[in-house]
């Protein structure tokens, strides 16, 4: 707020060669302009606001006009005739063969006592109970996606009642969407249902790699149930390792230069991560820095990060900027959205330029 409060409140605004957006569309006129002269300007301003008058890259056009397409053709697929599909086949053969292949594709749950007896709770490794409550978790909505597909196949061939739930479910496996009953049980996520099933295949391949072949050296942050275990934990066992308080402890991040392939081994306090995307703006390799989106690129992959707990921590006052992380695409003032951390980054001292990102308010998100 105060930085965009810094643009329209000062004395440079005030001069006729003020201008309040790059373009010089928006500008300030001479102070000898009479009435007329302002109406003749306000006549001449764009119908459609561009982006710039925003602080936003010319993407968001791009995102703006996406979100109202998905918006009409799901209207348009929720008003399709219910009796029959373009395939020629009928409704309940759709849903059947939808439910059939989502069971062939989706894992059964991890037995959780190999999985404790492997990682048994100890003071010194944070890391082996939030790998056991992972598998919990998952396994909460596994069963149900399971078990509801189940119910659903037997209620297709007339053996159990079709319950108002399972009616529901049908439905939005009718028209590619995720039903309530998982969406209630899962993570947060906005992908339609072949892509949610597809990210749940993938999730539980991480938890398996983790459980077979031992803790990761990169953890892949998208793939947590609940991140904000997992960040504790991190900071747990820093705690524990320096006998000192963890409320003392806050994070320090850095952008690593090496390669997923080239980091072999974990650090030796803190943790590894990858699968956070950044929307707006893109990380420049070369100049190690925040830049600006290429056109037409809406999202963009951030390198490994190097999440370090550090006692007492003093955040700079200058050259970085502060990074909201959400869980997904949609910002959300529910806490349930967004990750309670927020990344920083060092923008090698160019407090003008943080400011610019700071009124542009970029945000980075793991997966989306």
């Amino acid at each position: 707020m105060m930085n965009i409060l810094q643009d329209f409140y000062g004395n440079k605004v005030l001069s006729e060669t003020h201008v309040f957006s790059p373009s010089g569309v928006y500008h300030q006129l001479s102070p000898e302009a009479d009435h007329g002269t302002y109406m003749a300007y306000i006549k001449s301003l764009p119908i459609n606001d561009p982006t710039e008058i925003f602080g936003l890259h010319d993407n968001a056009n791009i995102t703006f006009a996406q979100n109202e397409t998905f918006t009409i053709l799901g209207d348009l697929v929720s008003m399709q005739p219910k009796t029959s599909s373009s395939t020629g086949k009928s409704r309940e053969e759709v849903m059947e063969d939808t439910a059939r292949g989502i069971l062939e594709k989706v894992p059964p749950p991890v037995p959780v006592g190999p999985v404790m007896e492997k990682y048994p709770v100890m003071y010194e490794e944070s890391m082996n109970t939030v790998v056991v409550q992972e598998v919990i978790r998952y396994n909460r909505l596994l069963n149900t996606v399971r078990q509801t597909l189940n119910d659903l196949l037997k209620a297709l061939k007339g053996l159990v009642v079709m319950s108002g739930e399972l009616e529901g479910m049908a439905n939005s496996l009718y028209i590619n969407q995720v039903p309530t009953m998982w969406a209630g049980k899962a993570y947060p996520s906005l992908k339609p249902l072949a892509s949610w099933v597809v990210d749940l295949v993938t999730r539980m391949e991480f938890i398996h790699e983790w459980i077979d072949h031992g803790i990761p050296t990169i953890f892949w942050i998208s793939g947590f149930f609940f991140p904000q275990a997992f960040l504790t934990g991190t900071l747990q066992n820093y705690a524990r390792s320096q006998v000192i308080s963890i409320d003392t402890i806050t994070f320090d991040f850095q952008v690593m230069r090496e390669s997923i392939s080239e980091l072999k081994e974990r650090p030796e306090h803190g943790v590894y991560i990858r699968g956070l995307f950044l929307e707006g703006a893109r990380w420049d390799s070369v100049g190690f820095q925040l830049a600006e989106s290429n056109p037409k690129e809406l999202y963009t992959d951030m390198p490994v990060m190097w999440l370090k707990p550090m006692p007492n921590r003093k955040a700079p006052t200058s050259g970085i900027y502060l990074c909201p992380v959400y869980k997904t695409l949609q910002r959300a003032e529910n806490k349930h959205q967004r990750i309670q951390k927020v990344v920083t980054w060092k923008n090698k001292n160019q407090d003008q330029k943080v400011a610019t990102w700071k009124n542009k308010n970029r945000r980075t998100k793991p997966g989306f």
